[in-house]
């Protein structure tokens, strides 16, 4: 009886892990699409052509476009707040801010497809209440992450006073961020928002005073 249990079992696994290779495709390619062409001008067919699909496998993974839209900005938001999260863990309970900026600056997402796909996102939210809380949702856990970190930092470092503490400070990070990402997709200049993030993340955590040449 067991073995036989054991084979009734094995089916619906394979199914499950078939799902989540094809929505994996499917988000793959509507990042792509969507950044090629924006939101607003994209079809379910041009996203299933592009991922090698039917309809059929659109619609057994997502109700609407809109759908797939929220998950793929959900998918990259959450990998950007695990990423800046991770970079300021490894320093134990101190936080050597010129390290630890150096880590998010090198393994933060600055890709210029995503901003394109990100901006849709936010020129929706400015529209439509229910997309916007969804964004101020993700913006909120990045700066809870960021805060937290910083208000468990001791010895080496502590936010400026005229930030107003480590939320502040959170609020300025983001903030930088926001500035630098709009200058990357006017000059798709990489390197060069690295370099300018780097500089504005340690003046803002060290009140300046270890500012890279």
């Amino acid at each position: 009886m067991e073995p036989e249990q054991g084979r009734e079992q094995d089916p619906p696994r394979r199914v499950t892990r078939r799902r989540g290779r094809t929505r994996a495709r499917l988000l793959d390619a509507a990042f792509a699409v969507f950044a090629a062409k924006g939101f607003g001008r994209v079809t379910i067919e041009e996203v299933c052509e592009a991922a090698g699909f039917t309809r059929g496998a659109f619609y057994s993974n997502f109700a609407t476009l809109d759908e797939l839209f929220f998950a793929l900005y959900r998918e990259r938001a959450d990998l950007i707040a695990a990423q800046v999260a991770d970079a300021l863990a490894q320093d134990g309970p101190g936080l050597d801010v010129p390290a630890a900026v150096d880590r998010v600056t090198e393994v933060l997402l600055l890709d210029v497809d995503w901003l394109l796909v990100k901006t849709d996102f936010l020129v929706r939210a400015a529209r439509e209440p229910a997309v916007a809380r969804a964004l101020l949702d993700h913006r909120a856990r990045l700066r809870e992450a960021i805060a937290d970190r910083l208000s468990r930092a001791r010895g080496q470092t502590a936010p400026p006073a005229v930030l107003g503490g480590a939320d502040g400070a959170a609020r300025a990070v983001v903030a930088a961020y926001d500035g630098v990402t709009t200058q990357l997709l006017l000059d798709r200049d990489v390197e060069a928002a690295r370099a300018w993030l780097g500089r504005l993340l340690t003046a803002l955590l060290t009140d300046g005073g270890h500012v890279p040449a």
